[in-house]
């Protein structure tokens, strides 16, 4: 039989769960455990967190007729139906105002800003379609909106009550507040849509080679910040190429001319781009495909002259080469700097490995194991010729042609721009590109944009700007991590399991913390936030 006893030790008052029984001799003892203290300002009773925990495990195993019956549980019980998490909450909140993020929210958003950042928050921390944000709001204290504002249809009714001219206004107010004259990373993903209402979703070359119609959502990222500045969407049926034009009016329309560069993948190459972009006096590096032949001959212009000392380019791994030249580009002057690569580390890893695929390729020919999977490659790099005087039949050689042209360009890269010389800085601002690759890879997984399961295009664009907030926050979580080398102590998932585990109870309207752990008191100060309150 168990009883709560009261103990007053100096100010305090301490509560124990004394439970009597017999030892083996048979003679009656009392064991008492610490549950709990009494507040001597407010009277208010602070159980631990052991306890609370025991006794909401035990509530839910008892009957639902005995549930609650107990007087020495009821107050306990009735706090326990109170207790919500409140790390992730205090740890977003106060980053985006350290970042300037919800001064901007509340400046575009003046009735809606709330809702907006909360929405955003449960993408970043949960894997569930928005539906169930209402039941996740229920058990997180502290987002100031009622959970029955996040319902499924308040969702609906969220991402209907604002438009372009609302998110246009975020963009430049955002864009103005970390503009450092950065570099801009821009790249395109597709986002697919089990939708047939969506206009803007068409069949196209579907990125992820899923049979969906899809949406192309353009991101920029800054380079220095490592965050994302603004975004647009384009028909599913549209290219690279082809929405560089357009992205760029957009973006000059909404911030005007100023020293950002453009860096691009070599999905964006194309000589009427090249002459657009030099046509709006617009600073950028791009990439330039092999399948062109300007690139080719860059190679063999260089082939037999780029291995030397004075022309190695430091990398975060082994260096490589590279050498700088300035070339014509039209009849009327025009000059652009021209980077060639190459790295012979890759070179040599794709020769080994070319050359493995080939013995294996031999091997699967005389086996015939494979045979249909593979046939396409061995028609490719191997001659089978029949002969009487082999043993099987017939002969196996290498196409020799052919993998001379498959590693002609092997280890090979070339970069254009019309304004940066430095090869060192070319490289380095090229490879820094892929935080916009990385932003895209967090958009489809951890705030899952893989399937916009929205069925119009104004939702489904309010619902990718959402994203975008979301990935604002979520991006800087992942830079500190980063730069501060949590990522030796925590996932991105374990961050935020480690922040839910911080408890608030409201009891008689005043909010009252479990004390911060240790790991929570390590994740506070990397951010340089403050610490919890109640």
């Amino acid at each position: 039989m168990s009883s709560i006893t009261k103990q007053k030790m100096g100010k305090y008052t301490y509560l124990y769960e004394s439970t009597s029984f017999r030892n083996d001799q048979g003679r009656p003892r009392n064991k008492k455990i610490k549950i709990g203290k009494i507040d001597p300002y407010t009277g208010d009773t602070i159980y631990t967190p052991e306890y609370t925990q025991r006794l909401s495990a035990s509530q839910v195993a008892m009957p639902p007729e005995k549930q609650k019956k107990d007087p020495a549980q009821k107050e306990v019980i009735e706090i326990l139906d109170n207790i919500k998490d409140y790390g992730v909450y205090w740890f977003l909140s106060e980053l985006a105002k350290k970042i300037g993020l919800l001064e901007i929210l509340q400046l575009a958003f003046p009735a809606i800003w709330k809702e907006i950042f909360t929405l955003a928050c449960y993408l970043i921390v949960s894997d569930k379609p928005v539906m169930y944000c209402e039941d996740w709001l229920s058990e997180n204290e502290g987002f100031d909106v009622e959970a029955s504002n996040m319902s499924s249809q308040r969702v609906s009714d969220l991402l209907c009550s604002f438009g372009e001219m609302d998110r246009n206004t975020f963009y430049r107010a955002w864009y103005k507040h970390i503009q450092e004259h950065e570099y801009v990373a821009l790249d395109i993903t597709s986002i697919s849509s089990y939708s047939q209402q969506r206009v803007e979703c068409e069949w196209g070359h579907n990125r992820d080679g899923e049979n969906l119609p899809q949406t192309n959502l353009c991101m920029l990222f800054g380079q220095t910040t490592r965050v994302p500045i603004f975004q647009t969407s384009y028909s599913g049926s549209l290219g690279d190429v082809s929405t560089l034009e357009c992205t760029t009016a957009k973006f000059q329309a909404m911030f005007g001319k100023n020293e950002s560069a453009f860096i691009m993948d070599k999905g964006f190459y194309s000589r009427k781009n090249i002459n657009m972009l030099l046509s709006k006096d617009i600073r950028f590096l791009v990439s330039v495909p092999f399948t062109n032949s300007f690139a080719k001959n860059q190679v063999e212009i260089e082939r037999t002259d780029i291995d030397k000392l004075d022309n190695i380019i430091i990398t975060s791994g082994e260096p490589i080469r590279g050498v700088h030249k300035i070339q014509d580009w039209d009849n009327e002057g025009t000059k652009l700097h021209i980077h060639i690569y190459f790295d012979p580390e890759k070179a040599l890893k794709d020769r080994n490995e070319l050359f493995a695929l080939i013995t294996k390729l031999k091997k699967i020919v005389i086996t015939r194991i494979d045979y249909d999977k593979y046939k396409t490659k061995i028609e490719r790099y191997l001659v089978i010729v029949e002969s009487e005087k082999a043993e099987n039949g017939y002969t196996i050689n290498v196409r020799e042609d052919m993998v001379a042209h498959a590693l002609e360009t092997s280890g090979w890269f070339i970069l254009i721009s019309n304004h940066m010389e430095d090869t060192q800085q070319a490289f380095d601002s090229y490879r820094m590109k892929d935080v916009v690759e990385k932003g895209f890879w967090k958009y489809k997984n951890n705030l899952g944009l893989d399937r916009l399961r929205v069925h119009t295009d104004e939702r489904a664009e309010n619902k990718t700007f959402v994203a975008f907030i979301a990935l604002i926050l979520s991006s800087y979580v992942h830079n500190t991590m980063k730069d501060k080398q949590l990522y030796d102590l925590f996932t991105f998932d374990r961050l935020f399991l480690t922040l839910a585990k911080l408890k608030s109870v409201c009891i008689s309207g005043k909010r009252i913390l479990r004390p911060l752990t240790r790991q929570q008191r390590v994740l506070f100060k990397a951010y340089d936030l403050p610490f919890p309150v109640g």
